[in-house]
């Protein structure tokens, strides 16, 4: 299982929606500021992700959660997501090449762009039948204790010295 903490910002019946952190890899690498992921993220940030998940702990608003998705379910998904559209893509591209007639290139373009497209629309179809696989999805699977704050007692004003 692949876990990570979120805060709920929302609860929409039996879903939350969880605010996330991402968490590069960078730092952990010894090539971590030569290479294009670091390069990619500070040029755009590291923003949160906002995701709706499966709320089986029945967390509220406010509240630290711990989500998690299966590695299988996370793999599936990875090739699913990636390979299908490049496959259709290239076989829709060589389809078109194939019965052309005598504009192969333009129809292979066609039945390039023809493939991707019906594999995107099958992807979007498998994704909303896989909601109602929980094992296929990430879970909100348990709260997690609030965060403390340490408070510092209060400067005494005769103790704190103005340089100017």
């Amino acid at each position: 299982m692949i876990e990570q903490e979120g805060t709920v910002i929302a609860v929409i019946g039996r879903y939350a929606r969880v605010r996330t952190e991402r968490r590069g890899a960078c730092g952990r690498c010894s090539v971590s500021n030569a290479c294009g992921t670091s390069l990619l993220e500070r040029f755009f940030g590291r923003r949160p992700g906002e995701l709706t998940l499966l709320n089986l702990p029945d967390a509220d608003v406010g509240d630290r959660v711990l989500v998690g998705i299966s590695e299988q379910g996370l793999l599936r998904a990875a090739v699913l997501a990636y390979l299908v559209p490049v496959l259709a893509l290239i076989g829709g591209a060589m389809l078109g090449e194939t019965w052309g007639g005598e504009y192969p290139g333009v129809a292979s373009l066609v039945g390039g762009a023809l493939g991707l497209t019906l594999a995107l629309l099958w992807l979007r179809g498998y994704s909303v039948l896989s909601v109602r696989h929980p094992e296929r999805q990430s879970l909100v699977l348990k709260r997690l204790e609030p965060l403390s704050i340490a408070i510092a007692p209060p400067v005494n004003p005769r103790d704190a010295r103005d340089p100017i």
